[in-house]
Parts: structure tokens; sequence; C-alpha cells
């Protein structure tokens, strides 16, 4: 079965943070929280597609009380951060919803992410993923992480599912 086929039973979509939702970089500024930057056309795609009923979740090892509040702000409210064992929270998710793995698309970029992407049911990464990764994918984005490729996986998804391009969907 082709990528697009895939789309079709997606109802769940989980995102790692640093490589996807960001491009990976992190600002160190003495005395401050490490800095990093999202992409203001993912955090539009992300509260469309809560809003049009895709249940959204982040799976990230990361600990940023900041990326957790701006993920909140789109209305993302399953958030794992310090997941160190990603798979864990991945299984916890699929038992609190009770999902299938057929029902899931996981969006990650490097070896951390390997063991969810191996039995989700699309596995999805950015242009600029680990080889291992790109590997394994059922579909690469054509965009880098923290660059858009957010927006480019939930715009196919949403458009399959006939929820991308409506007027009610052109505000924020």
């Amino acid at each position: 079965m082709n990528y697009k086929e895939k789309f079709k039973n997606i109802t769940t979509v989980v995102l790692d943070v640093d490589g996807v939702l960001t491009n990976g970089e992190i600002l160190l500024i003495p005395g401050a929280e490490p800095v990093r930057k999202m992409h203001s056309k993912d955090g539009y795609a992300l509260q469309l597609a809560v809003r049009n009923g895709i249940r959204m979740a982040i799976i990230t090892g990361g600990t940023s009380p900041d990326v957790k509040e701006r993920l909140q702000g789109v209305g993302i409210k399953d958030i794992y951060m310090r997941a160190s064992h990603k798979m864990e929270a991945y299984e916890d998710l699929k038992m609190c919803y009770d999902l299938s793995d057929e029902e899931i698309l996981y969006m990650g970029d490097d070896l951390p992410d390997y063991d969810v992407m191996e039995v989700c049911g699309l596995a999805c990464c950015p242009q600029d993923a680990a080889p291992e990764i790109k590997a394994i994918a059922d579909y690469v984005s054509p965009v880098n992480g923290g660059h858009g490729c957010v927006r480019d996986v939930l715009e196919q998804l949403l458009k399959i599912h006939g929820k991308w391009g409506r007027k009610e969907d052109r505000t924020w």
C-alpha cells in the first residue's frame, strides 16, 4: 500500500520536536534557557488539524517548558516530554485512546524515533532526517525539519480527509 492510501486510516499524528518541528539547532545564550525556532506554517497546520478532529501528540526527549507551552497553545494536549524510550510513550498513547498502529502517523528524524516508526501506520520524516530514518519512512517530506515539513504532512492528511482549504479554516 502506498503512503497516500495509508493517510486514509490516520486519526492520530505523533511528532518529535527537535529536527521535526524545529530545525534541530539549539541556540545557547548565557543565563537563559536554550532557544529553539518553530515555523509558523507548522503552527497553523497543527491548530487546524486539532480543530478538525485529528488527535495530535508529541513525543520528545526534550524538557523545554517553552516548547510545551507553544504546543499547548495550538491545542495539543498529549505531550510526552523527557521520553528517553519513545516506544513506552507511544504504547501509553495507544492504550489511553484504544488506538491501533494503523491509525497513527509518526514523524521523526533520528535514531530515537526508529522503533516507533517501524510499527506505526504511516512513518514520515523531513528531508534532512538521518539516513536510517529515511530508509524506513513511508514518506520523506521534500521539506527540512523546522521549515514546514509538518505543514506538508498535515496538509496532505487534511486534504485526503476533505478538511483542507475550506472557507471556515482560513482563520487562526
